[in-house]
């Protein structure tokens, strides 16, 4: 999720909630083939977050080759096009979902981000296509702090994968994505709306399920995504609609225990008649531990004028508690992790106390 899923948030989802799979916010190929320290932000991330896959959008086939050596080079496990973006910005300039209507085109993109990953598996270096190699190691030395520097990646070729909607305007997606299969990509992701519901109303996973059963017919994984807020669903969606996984981004905001114990999912999507699952339960202390920690984590990544990015993350920890929507205003005017850590020492000292000494008066 552009603008959400940071290094400091999939850092955090990886401690606490362990994904099979994560992804990092779509990356601009310009911003990677030119050297932009500010575009190469998003590709950020640690060891702790394997397998992790580099998402990129555009829609030039020649920077998309370019691009795939630049992700090989990073050390990624994998590279996911984004072909489903509804951004108005993204998609009318025909990148993201703008690419359903240019199938031709996506289906060169697709090739020429396969061509790229098998020539840097196959020894091509970044000076051999033109690319300046002091411009990457400015921006890994960014992007790997502070975690040590990693060894250089074996050169291996990581697999293709592809991200997309159910249409532009319409529901396409049987069409779609016999296009998209003919691009062989390892898996391909499919959230259950068009690009012109945005992420208004229910998503279609009927609609998931008809293109999953075309695409797996090809030997492709399919993944679902929409409206997945509770290991319930998870297990419900994938039964009904036979894809091969799920992807979560909205319910892991402030909630990174939905990953937890992953082992029920998978035993009971296997199960004729699941039984429900109970929800990950946590203590206060340590939903208000995880606030401090990503709070203190964002700043080691990043400079003091930048935290009011980090107060959104904080906002969406508090909720499910007495009092969350107080705490919640006043967590997003926090300048920094100390402030963070003082608004929940006062709760605690407030709320919690207060809540003993009535069971001690009661008692």
């Amino acid at each position: 999720m552009d603008g959400v899923t940071d290094v400091t948030f999939r850092h955090m989802m990886a401690t606490y909630g362990q994904p099979d799979v994560t992804f990092t916010e779509f990356t601009n190929i310009h911003d990677i083939c030119h050297g932009s320290r500010a575009g190469w932000e998003p590709l950020r991330y640690s060891d702790c977050e394997r397998p992790i896959v580099a998402q990129l959008y555009g829609k030039d086939p020649a920077l998309f080759y370019k691009a795939a050596h630049v992700i090989g080079e990073l050390g990624f496990d994998g590279l996911d096009i984004n072909m489903g973006c509804p951004s108005k910005n993204v998609a009318s300039s025909g990148s993201g979902a703008g690419l359903i209507r240019t199938p031709e085109l996506a289906l060169e993109i697709m090739a020429s981000a396969k061509q790229g990953l098998a020539d840097w598996a196959n020894g091509q270096t970044l000076e051999d296509i033109g690319l300046k190699k002091a411009a990457l190691e400015q921006a890994k030395d960014r992007n790997t702090q502070p975690w040590p520097e990693p060894e250089q990646p074996p050169r291996r070729f990581i697999p293709l994968t592809v991200k997309t909607r159910l249409g532009y305007d319409s529901v396409v997606i049987n069409e779609w994505s016999d296009c998209l299969a003919q691009g062989q990509p390892e898996v391909i992701s499919i959230h259950g709306r068009t690009l012109k519901q945005m992420y208004r109303g229910e998503a279609d996973w009927e609609a998931i399920a008809s293109a999953a059963q075309h695409i797996k017919s090809r030997g492709i994984l399919v993944l679902g995504n929409g409206d997945i807020r509770s290991r319930n669903d998870a297990v419900s969606r994938i039964q009904a609609s036979g894809v091969d996984g799920i992807l979560i981004g909205r319910a892991a905001q402030g909630n990174p225990w939905i990953f937890q114990e992953k082992d029920l999912i998978r035993n009971a999507t296997h199960n004729p008649n699941p039984p429900s699952l109970s929800e990950a339960s946590v203590s206060l202390e340590t939903r208000f531990q995880m606030m401090i920690n990503h709070a203190t984590l964002f700043e080691s990544f990043n400079e003091s004028p930048r935290f009011p990015r980090m107060r959104k993350h904080l906002g969406w920890y508090c909720s499910g508690f007495p009092h969350a929507a107080a705490m919640r205003a006043n967590m997003v005017k926090t300048n920094n992790a100390q402030d963070v850590k003082g608004l929940v020492e006062e709760y605690m000292s407030q709320h919690v106390l207060t809540e003993a000494e009535a069971v001690s008066a009661s008692s």
